[in-house]
């Protein structure tokens, strides 16, 4: 079965909505470190937050790296940093340094 027509205003409820709970998600998933999204899936936490920043900025919204990673994180990226980011492993850098140079 084809997808459905969809106008593109409903298409960007839509994508909000499940960007939303992709936020929602990942700020409940605590135990997910950044540096394994990124090795899994090429993008992290911080990636997002940068994604929002430079779309804010290309309708002329200012926004800080701060600001941003704070909408995306639910607190101040220290304070989650202080309550749930643990050291990389050896294996975790490696595998990030092989798979995202230049990242």
């Amino acid at each position: 079965m084809p997808a459905p027509e969809i106008d593109q205003a409903t298409r960007t409820e839509l994508e909000a909505a499940a960007f939303r709970r992709l936020v929602q998600h990942l700020r409940e998933r605590t135990d997910v470190q950044n540096i394994d999204l990124m090795n899994l899936a090429g993008f992290c936490r911080n990636c997002l937050s940068k994604w929002y920043r430079a779309a804010a900025e290309e309708k002329g919204i200012p926004l800080s790296d701060p600001d941003a990673r704070e909408i995306i994180y639910g607190m101040p990226y220290k304070e989650w940093q202080a309550k749930y980011q643990k050291e990389a492993t050896a294996e975790q850098k490696a595998k990030f340094a092989a798979a995202n140079q230049g990242h």
